[in-house]
């Protein structure tokens, strides 16, 4: 009976078996694994066109490259599945993420059609996992056939899309990427209506979780990698203090994130509920590549020199868009941390006050005002809450 289990067991819903665990399984680690580059790519290609055109650009590829995540996640949080059909399918869709991944730097010329049709061959593979989870709902509930069924027809959509003439191609794609949204949420028609489209949330928080480490590892990548490429021996020490806080500034956003929402499950699974979860983590998620790449621009100026605007632009806008997406998690999830109750919305709206103003200012200021302003309004996220904490506790233990 091992053995067959092994080679091949249908999924089975995680509803409908009677012990099941929220820890993500190796195979969706060694998934997760390939966004490393995927994300680390993305981000030099932006780093490479810091106009409006490659800011669109930018962001249409890190949704679609976030769903073809995002979507494998939702799969492995409803139905368990770990045969040998299962293990061949994600090792197949690893494959499609590095050909997507190598197709990025000239997506925008004769890596189109690779990028397409990785990605269309990656929506297929979805599309097989849940038919092969079709025989496991009732008549009454046909989640993982209208699932797999949708994702064919985006696979499809995707793969024409490669063989279309630009700028057609790029709207039918955007189009397809939409949809991939759509599907989910449409009323009367989306898959949220079903009963069993409730995944694990225990489960999904922990994947949540580990993908901010991996978007915000690669920030400390790209930085190390610019101070390389420059010469770590050939910067001033200027230079070198704002790559220090360009570090602690990464690790301090992963301090915040999960004070405050890293880890913690929504706090019910009403329908309004998971949908504030996806979308504000859609967003911090894209704000945390988008701070990771700014942070980069540490290594091309000392203390007196202004920051170079477009990494100052994309730096004041992320952390914005991050303690904003920030701000609407903690009011989703319950408290991951004893200071969780002092992270208000006042010192939200300050951190997001003050990176909107190093946005007007940067050009005109040297960067050791701009970043400190910066800092000024991402360290408050952390400082004013322990603060209060340590001092209430204080007058707690008087009292006693």
């Amino acid at each position: 009976m091992v053995i067959n289990d092994l080679l091949w067991r249908r999924p089975r819903h995680y509803m409908d078996v009677d012990e099941t665990h929220d820890h993500v399984h190796w195979v969706e680690l060694f998934f997760d694994l390939i966004h490393v580059v995927t994300i680390f790519i993305l981000g030099n290609y932006l780093s490479h066109h810091l106009g409006w055109q490659g800011f669109w650009v930018f962001t249409g590829l890190f949704l679609a490259i976030f769903y073809a995540w995002a979507d494998s996640s939702v799969y492995n949080s409803l139905y368990i599945s770990t045969d040998m059909p299962h293990r061949v399918a994600m090792a197949l869709q690893i494959v499609t993420m590095m050909i997507i991944a190598a197709a990025i730097p000239d997506v925008g010329g004769e890596g189109w059609m690779y990028f397409a049709l990785g990605y269309a061959l990656n929506r297929t593979l979805t599309a097989y996992l849940y038919w092969r989870a079709r025989c496991t709902d009732s008549a009454a509930n046909t989640l993982a056939q209208e699932q797999g069924r949708n994702f064919f027809v985006l696979a499809g959509l995707f793969a024409l899309s490669a063989f279309l003439p630009t700028p057609v191609a790029y709207w039918v794609f955007a189009a397809g990427v939409a949809a991939i949204q759509l599907q989910y949420m449409l009323p009367r028609v989306g898959t949220l209506r079903f009963e069993r489209f409730v995944p694990q949330l225990g489960h999904i928080s922990e994947r949540f979780g580990l993908l901010m480490l991996i978007l915000l590892g690669e920030g400390f990548f790209k930085l190390v990698v610019t101070l390389a490429d420059k010469g770590v021996y050939r910067v001033s020490a200027g230079t070198l203090f704002n790559v220090t806080m360009g570090g602690l500034s990464l690790f301090a956003l992963a301090w915040v994130y999960f004070d405050c929402a890293g880890n913690a499950k929504p706090k019910n699974r009403t329908s309004a509920v998971l949908l504030r979860y996806w979308l504000a983590h859609i967003a911090i998620l894209w704000s945390a590549v988008t701070i990771g790449v700014a942070l980069a621009g540490e290594v091309y100026v000392g203390l007196w020199e202004p920051y170079p605007a477009g990494y100052g632009a994309l730096g004041s806008v992320g952390l914005a868009v991050f303690l904003a997406s920030l701000w609407a998690l903690h009011r989703t999830v319950a408290d991951a941390d004893a200071t969780g109750n002092y992270h208000s919305a006042g010192l939200r709206l300050f951190g997001i006050v003050m990176a909107l103003v190093v946005l007007a200012v940067h050009p005109f200021v040297p960067s050791i005002v701009g970043n400190g302003l910066w800092v000024l309004a991402l360290f408050s996220q952390i400082c004013v809450p322990i603060f209060q904490a340590v001092r209430d506790a204080r007058r707690s233990n008087k009292m006693l």
